[in-house]
């Protein structure tokens, strides 16, 4: 094993300490820390299996616990290239059709690349578990094609739509050192409160309106 690789499996065995001593979830990392810019090293073989799966309940339980509907390595400190994601959808039919925001099992996704499927896109706000607080608007693709490997190694490739997509496509991001902000209308940038207070509507049309930026064309049909 080389020393990238070993530095990995060191990460992923402090992680499942700090879990353990804490109940079961881990501290999340927040933006600034280096390993969030940095690109993840494929798993191959850093840790064995049990391990890998210990790693991706407490995956779950941090991302539960926060709460949030992702999470990927690097936001636990661990440099590698997988995450897990899960989303109970939205209670309310019209934000649940016009986001097309359905439930998402849950998913634990190694070695993740994702590509573009779909010419529109579509803007809604989205923040991330590691600038906590802060919300904006963020333009991705209406549908992805997701390759990868589930837990036990077998191959992914398949095209997901609507916010699963949103949400599979932002913990994909993470794997680069790419971060919402880098994406995002600043203009649109607000706090948790300010969303809630001002742009609770399941479209962005009047936030977009009101804080002066442009949505992709595909929503303005």
């Amino acid at each position: 094993m080389n020393d990238a690789d070993a530095l990995i499996a060191t990460q992923i065995r402090t992680v499942l300490a700090a879990a353990e001593a804490s109940g079961g979830a881990a501290p999340i990392v927040e933006a600034g820390d280096p390993i969030l810019r940095s690109v993840t090293r494929p798993f191959d073989g850093q840790v064995d299996d049990a391990e890998l799966a210990r790693l991706a309940e407490v995956m779950r339980a941090t991302m539960v616990a926060a709460p949030g509907v992702g999470l990927a390595g690097p936001q636990l400190g661990i440099g590698l290239s997988m995450f897990v994601a899960e989303d109970p959808g939205s209670l309310d039919p019209e934000t649940a059709e016009v986001r097309q925001r359905t439930p998402m099992p849950l998913r634990v996704v190694v070695n993740a690349g994702c590509s573009r499927a779909a010419s529109a896109d579509v803007a809604f706000f989205e923040g991330c578990l590691s600038i906590p607080g802060y919300q904006a608007v963020v333009a991705r693709p209406r549908e992805i094609e997701l390759t990868a490997q589930n837990l036990d190694g077998t191959p992914i490739n398949e095209v997901v739509s609507g916010w699963s997509a949103r949400i599979l496509a932002h913990e994909t991001d993470h794997l680069g050192g790419v971060m919402f902000v880098d994406k995002a209308e600043m203009r649109s940038l607000s706090t948790n409160t300010s969303v809630a207070k001002f742009w609770n509507q399941p479209s962005t049309q009047k936030a977009a309106a009101e804080l002066g930026f442009t949505l992709p064309s595909s929503m303005l049909m």
